[in-house]
């Protein structure tokens, strides 16, 4: 723990310092003129003046430095029935060519790139062979509806899109060519070219003149040099919802992105050069930008892309197989995901039936990862479960326990403690601090460390007006929590989910921890409804774990009786439902806004992130028992 709070110090004492020295890791072509430009406060840029390529830094020097044989990517895919491994070699080769047929189409430098692809290795190729050109990509998460598909590309500018034919779901394939046909007939971007991985399991009808086989693009294409790019020049777009419904999106740029990734993979995984890593995600979400594909190819590891479920893959165990058959030291993956196989495998059965003794580490973020999840897992891996916090704008973690640096002790709830870098705060409605240990909005001092957004793709007013004017000086994370007196981050909720219940604000996230410890539940969701008398009251829908016999209406009035014996008569908690399933993204994140509109009886179409729209009726049935929302017929 010393070695943390001397570069936590550092860091926020001296940051140049500190991060010139991450950054003296990577191969520049360039440079730097200024560690930190602040001259155009509150928008600062990181290496300003250095040139690199970030696909040489991730892909070229390992194969230079004699690793070319190394597997780079480890793809298994139980929904394709295949396997396959990609050197770092293999890689390049791989990598460059694609950047070839892109330059043959007229790609440099700064041009956008909309990515729609499955989660096969040519997806990781397809990223990897822009930021070797110096494009800049947006991958849009495969599934996406034809509209959000066309929003994307208009709001990127895309010059060309790259596509697979199809996606891989249980039971059902996913007609990818069909949507981005769609999509391009409402899109007011015509990108000219449109290069599609044609998949067996549906290869997709081709618009003559337009769309181009991938094999046969690549296969004449010659194989393209990594470009140098400005350490300030975007690497990637990727979008995330607005609040004015108009997608959001997010940059990354070079450098900084290079340099503070790097310096996660040892400091707070814990993972060397050479080792196995697996984030269980999607290539589009940060977390698959993040630690599916730089931050391990950066660090010399071999990253596993998984193609399938935590379960129905075939089973429960489905993430256990991989990390014993890979040999994985180190996991990342959503809380949700491992609620799913906890609500099939309570006991704990399935991870006994393979050999995971390479593992050391299970980390969780995307949502908060409630303590009875944390502890059975610690139970059945035993390794260190590791919540930690961050967000697409930050593109990686906020609040870790650094696992490299000083591992601290588990506080089940919390993501430990703040990052070198992120000089984080709980501040007041008035931007007065927050006594340690009581609710407040979490922002982080400015300037934000690199590797984290510098800008929103043609919105700085919009970046300005949504993150940086609540409290002059600071990033608002959108987050309410607490900090405690040992320095521990304990996030309750957004800020949209702290309710006020008779003048008390109280956090929803605290209530979900709470009924998730009861033995009989696996998942909860507690959200404010509005009410004449106390302004806001909660209410709470619960999944219970599979294989419970007893009466749901026996087990709700034990769960409104824990909330009140563990948070106290001032909770007012009173409603809660069983149902069969949460409403979430396709990311896992439960939709609370959306129930809350249902039972405040508002319009509320399903967001085009939901996994599963048609679980929406259930959920309003729900509700309308409770008393709230319009009843189904």
């Amino acid at each position: 723990m010393s070695e943390y709070r001397r570069l936590f110090a550092e860091a926020r004492d001296d940051a140049e310092t500190f991060w010139a020295r991450a950054a003296e890791k990577l191969l520049w072509r360039k440079r730097w003129r200024a560690v930190l430009d602040d001259s155009d406060a509150p928008f600062y840029r990181w290496f300003a003046g250095g040139e690199l390529n970030t696909c040489e830094n991730a892909v070229d020097r390992h194969v230079r430095e004699g690793h070319g044989e190394q597997p780079a990517i480890l793809y298994d895919s139980p929904l394709a029935g295949a396997q396959r491994t990609v050197t770092y070699a293999e890689l390049q080769t791989e990598t460059a060519r694609l950047a070839g047929a892109l330059a043959q189409r007229g790609i440099g430098r700064g041009d956008a790139v909309v990515i729609y692809m499955a989660m096969t290795p040519e997806a990781v190729f397809a990223m990897l062979a822009c930021a070797r050109l110096g494009a800049v990509h947006s991958v849009v998460f495969g599934g996406f509806g034809a509209k959000e598909l066309a929003a994307r590309i208009d709001d990127a500018g895309a010059k060309i899109v790259l596509a697979s034919s199809c996606g891989l779901e249980p039971g059902r394939i996913v007609n990818y060519k069909k949507l981005l046909d769609e999509a391009l007939q409402i899109s007011e971007c015509k990108p000219e070219h449109c290069i599609i991985l044609r998949r067996e399991q549906m290869p997709g009808e081709m618009t003559p003149g337009r769309d181009e086989d991938w094999n046969e693009a690549t296969a004449k294409a010659p194989e393209a040099e990594c470009a140098a790019v400005a350490a300030t020049d975007p690497l990637y777009i990727l979008y995330t919802s607005g609040t004015t419904g108009k997608p959001k999106g997010i940059v990354r740029d070079n450098g900084g992105h290079a340099a503070a990734l790097l310096w996660t993979m040892k400091n707070i995984y814990d993972v060397a050069p050479g080792e196995v890593y697996w984030a269980a995600s999607d290539i589009g979400w940060v977390v698959g930008h993040s630690y599916i594909v730089y931050a391990p190819l950066l660090n010399r590891n071999t990253t596993v892309l998984y193609e399938g479920k935590p379960v129905g893959t075939p089973d429960a165990g489905a993430f256990w197989r991989v990390m014993a058959e890979h040999g994985v030291v180190s996991m990342f993956t959503a809380p949700t995901a491992l609620r799913a196989i906890k609500k099939e495998d309570p006991e704990g059965k399935l991870p006994r039936k393979h050999n995971l003794s390479k593992l050391r580490s299970q980390f969780l973020a995307g949502e908060r990862s409630d303590p009875d999840t944390i502890e059975w897992l610690e139970k059945h891996l035993r390794v260190p479960v590791i919540d930690h916090w961050w967000q697409t704008e930050t593109g990686w973690a906020i609040a870790a326990n650094p696992l490299g640096i000083g591992r601290f002790p588990v506080k089940a709830g919390s993501a430990t403690v703040p990052m070198p870098g992120f000089d984080l705060r709980a501040l007041g409605e008035n931007g007065e601090a927050i006594p340690p240990g009581e609710l407040g909005n979490l922002a982080v001092k400015l300037p934000l460390p690199p590797g984290t957004f510098p800008e929103i793709w043609r919105g700085r007013e919009r970046m300005r007006e949504e993150y940086l004017s609540r409290y002059e000086g600071y990033y608002l994370t959108g987050d309410s929590g607490m900090i405690d007196a040992d320095g521990y981050v304990h996030i309750m909720s957004r800020i949209d989910d702290v309710i006020n219940v008779a003048a008390h604000r109280l956090s929803t996230g605290q209530m979900e921890e709470v009924l998730t410890s009861h033995p009989d539940v696996a998942e909860a969701a507690v959200f404010g409804v509005a009410d004449e008398l106390k302004g806001e009251l909660p209410l709470g829908l619960v999944v219970l774990n599979s294989g419970v016999a007893r009466a749901g209406g026996e087990i709700c009035e034990e769960l409104v009786a824990l909330v009140r014996k563990e948070i106290g008569a001032v909770a007012a908690f009173k409603k809660v439902a069983v149902v069969k399933r949460l409403p979430k993204t396709r990311s896992g994140k439960i939709l609370r806004k959306t129930m809350r509109k249902l039972a405040n009886g508002e319009e509320s179409p399903a967001p085009a992130t939901m996994d599963d729209p048609a679980i929406l009726p259930e959920i309003a049935q729900a509700l309308a028992e409770l008393g709230h929302g319009k009843r189904e017929k």
